[in-house]
């Protein structure tokens, strides 16, 4: 499919999912990164703070109480203390134990394996009630550990869609997240590698800042590039490698 820059927007996300899981590793469904729990909290802790900075304070976290009961039992201070490379730790304290105490209060126990065996939809609202879960949040659990078929949109896969003009240039995430989903097949391998892709795109060629543009393969019908560079030329297309190169940095969890 030829896409170009004044294709409607579901040809533009349907083509950028063809050209990023080329130009990607392409991902299977079947081992969750990590457990439903960690999932959650870690997505919690994450919040407008690095991939690294988010594992030591889980770790630390993990170390001090011991166990979510340890967690939930610990004087709040010194949790914000242990989680304190986040970028707000005393307001995520209060609220992981809040979460850890609703969890326990209404499943008996600290695991959310019973969200497999529920419609997608209850199990949105359910997490989207917890304090300070959101559509990313809430669809990143849904969506890698109980492949359910829900988008997360995180700011890299916000920022690229509005860039490429998947999305308008003024929705927000939680719009992009009904949008996408709209162009997209409701099939969570599909959903999981275009969120992963894009992921992996904003960290390694799109910044926020300075974007590779060089080395992107959506330059052929991306909003951004035809408004700083002009339509692509076939040399820059040509250009353009075909795929990720191992040698320029490690694709993240």
């Amino acid at each position: 499919m030829s896409v170009t820059y004044n294709a409607p927007a579901a040809e533009k996300t349907q083509q950028n999912h063809v050209l990023l899981n080329q130009f990607y590793p392409p991902l299977t469904l079947d081992n969750p990164r990590r457990s439903p729990m960690r999932e959650l909290i870690s997505t919690v802790l994450s919040h407008r703070t690095t991939h690294a900075d988010e594992e030591l304070a889980y770790d630390r976290m993990l170390e001090a109480f011991g166990d979510w009961a340890g967690v939930l039992a610990a004087p709040t201070a010194e949790l914000a203390h242990a989680i304190r490379t986040t970028r707000w730790p005393d307001t995520q304290a209060p609220r992981i134990q809040e979460i850890l105490r609703r969890i326990q209060a209404e499943r008996g126990a600290f695991e959310l394996d019973f969200l497999a065996d529920w419609p997608m939809e209850k199990g949105m609202a359910w997490l989207n009630d917890m304090p300070g879960i959101g559509l990313k949040t809430a669809s990143l659990v849904l969506l890698f550990n109980f492949h359910k078929p829900v988008l997360p949109v995180d700011t890299h896969v916000h920022r690229i869609a509005q860039r490429v003009g998947m999305i308008g240039p003024k929705a927000s995430a939680d719009k992009a997240h009904q949008v996408l989903l709209e162009q997209l097949p409701k099939d969570a391998l599909t959903l999981l590698n275009f969120h992963k892709h894009n992921y992996w795109h904003g960290q390694k060629i799109c910044f926020f800042a300075k974007p590779d543009c060089a080395r992107c393969p959506l330059k052929g019908f991306c909003n951004y590039y035809l408004e700083h560079y002009g339509p692509a030329t076939p040399a820059a297309l040509a250009a353009t490698p075909a795929r990720w190169d191992a040698a320029w940095g490690e694709l993240a969890h």
